[in-house]
């Protein structure tokens, strides 16, 4: 059986500064195009049957920096739709809603582009996704090249863990790739946040 690898897309204006960049299609830094490129030598070792990506540009332009083909858009794996805080840091989220966790809080609506997610929605999104690729499995690994906070919920729900359990995974570096695998039958992180 294949191993899942999950790639969160290179850096970004905003992940460089943690504004929440959930829906909002922000492009890749310098940086970031570097950092794609450089996961093309470990990606290159894989043999891939599948690779599916958010359809934003800063996902898909990591794909493609990355040496993958055939990438399929698939917009179950967008980022959180955060609402009312996109394009907000946690810092001015705190000024509002001291204390606030978006694990346990989640979001506010926002406008009709950022109407906003809670995290079941999110989970079933990623869910959607894991029902389609593991078949696919069979043949090879997958990739998926995602965001942040959806890799997290994508891991856990992986896992069989409720998706509140995403708190206890650090957020996986822009430009990083993870991977999601089984022992003796049972699903486990094989890597996590690997430059």
């Amino acid at each position: 059986m294949g191993e899942l690898i999950v790639i969160r897309h290179g850096q970004t204006a905003w992940s460089v500064s943690g504004r929440h960049a959930g829906r909002t299609d922000v492009p890749l830094t310098a940086a970031g195009e570097d950092s794609a490129r450089a996961l093309a030598p470990r990606l290159a070792e894989r043999r891939l049957a599948a690779v599916f990506s958010s359809p934003l540009s800063r996902a898909m332009r990591t794909a493609e920096l990355a040496g993958l083909t055939d990438v399929r858009p698939d917009p179950d794996l967008l980022e959180w739709d955060y609402g009312g805080y996109e394009g907000l840091t946690a810092e001015q989220i705190h000024e509002t809603r001291p204390g606030w966790d978006l694990w346990r809080d989640g979001v506010v609506p926002g406008d009709a582009h950022h109407p906003g997610e809670q995290l079941p929605q999110v989970a079933a999104r990623t869910d959607a996704v894991l029902t389609r690729v593991r078949p696919l499995l069979a043949d090879g690994d997958v990739a998926l090249v995602a965001h942040g906070h959806l890799a997290r919920i994508l891991a856990v729900r992986w896992l069989g863990l409720d998706p509140s359990a995403s708190r206890l995974l650090g957020h996986p570096h822009p430009g990083t790739l993870s991977v999601l695998t089984t022992e003796h039958g049972q699903p486990c992180i094989a890597a996590w946040n690997v430059p």
